[in-house]
């Protein structure tokens, strides 16, 4: 809503509202300082209302029941804190009457919806498995064919011009995808929300990784807006998608300010309220900018959590086998006596290493 300041004198101060440097960085701000200040209340609400983590019994998990048993009882749905900041930030900071805007902040809110069923089920009505795969997965599905839609629909996407943007590829390939673009849209939602998912296992991983994808992504969106930028790096412009380094920037405040009440010994968990929601933004962002590719590289350690789920389920399934002491992957490396600081700072040495690498393909192409 600030951003219409601008308009009220060319050479004045208010001008300095139309620019998206400041209102990302002001976007940013505000994310991070609601989050720290709300935390607490957010925190005492959850404790009080007895939304606890729940522990898997020792049965299931054997020695990793041992290693977690001190997280009993930790107010989890946390993510209503990091959905909340970053809706009211952007509100604040960003174009209301953009579609990337509604898009990616419209997608956070509906699957962090149906994160907090899953919460209310674990924790509330204590259905140990909360919904159903299958059940999140529809919901999954049934969001990015409408997402899917509405980019088809969209004249700034890629959708329509038919692009994919390959990583270290100087020219994109350029095809005539039709439906099959609803279908790529679905694959990358489902993927990028479940892959956060799983990743959410130790106190501050999950979201200290979030951290530098979004950052990525923001530098991203900044430089595929600008005409002049795009040209000069070989991106795909996406007129108006600068707004969307404003969401982006909103999302590293909250996570920031998250991180602070998340880290080693946590104070609060996201739950599913908030992985799935925050991977689901992430993967509509990448596809707003066609960097769906990118995500790959960037969200290197999200694709290793995931990765790692598949690959011990298939060799279990079909040789009786199985390749990790337990997946997803940060587990295994627990089970092996890493201490859990020691698993989370490595994994966000590597997520930084996976941004960097991702950053070196606008050059290197």
């Amino acid at each position: 809503m600030l951003y219409y300041l601008h308009s009220l004198g060319g050479d004045s101060p208010w001008r300095v509202f139309g620019y998206i440097s400041f209102r990302a960085m002001m976007a940013a701000m505000t994310a991070l300082v609601l989050t720290l200040v709300i935390g607490p209340w957010v925190i005492r609400k959850l404790t009080e209302l007895k939304i606890g983590q729940p522990i898997r019994t020792a049965e299931e998990v054997h020695r990793l029941h041992e290693l977690h048993l001190q997280k009993k009882g930790i107010p989890t749905m946390g993510g209503v804190l990091i959905i909340l900041s970053v809706v009211v930030s952007v509100l604040l900071w960003a174009r209301p009457d953009s579609m990337f805007v509604g898009l990616s902040v419209g997608t956070m809110v509906v699957l962090g919806g149906v994160g907090f069923a899953d919460d209310y089920l674990k924790v509330v009505r204590k259905q140990s498995k909360g919904l159903s795969a299958r059940a999140k997965l529809c919901f999954q599905f049934v969001l990015g064919v409408g997402v899917g839609v509405v980019l088809m629909l969209h004249p700034d996407t890629y959708v329509t011009a038919g692009q994919l943007l390959i990583p270290f590829y100087k020219h994109p390939l350029v095809m005539d995808m039709g439906l099959f673009a609803i279908g790529l849209v679905c694959l990358v939602l489902m993927g990028s929300s479940n892959a956060v998912n799983l990743t959410d296992g130790l106190d501050g991983l999950a979201i200290g990784c979030t951290s530098t994808v979004v950052t990525v992504y923001a530098v991203i969106a900044y430089l595929a807006s600008n005409i002049k930028y795009s040209a000069y790096l070989q991106l795909t412009h996406v007129p108006n998608a600068g707004e969307l380094t404003v969401v982006c920037a909103a999302l590293l405040g909250a996570s920031m300010g998250f991180l602070w009440y998340n880290c080693h010994p946590a104070r609060v968990f996201m739950g599913d309220t908030g992985s799935l929601a925050l991977g689901g933004v992430i993967g509509v962002v990448a596809l707003c900018l066609k960097q769906e590719f990118l995500l790959v590289i960037v969200g290197g350690v999200f694709v290793m959590e995931a990765m790692s789920v598949i690959l011990q389920v298939a060799s279990f399934k079909f040789t009786g086998r199985r390749i990790f002491a337990m997946a997803p992957i940060h587990h295994h490396f627990e089970l092996k006596g890493w201490s859990e600081t020691t698993v989370v700072v490595r994994f966000w040495i590597l997520s930084i290493l996976f941004a960097l690498i991702g950053l070196s393909t606008l050059k290197l192409r």
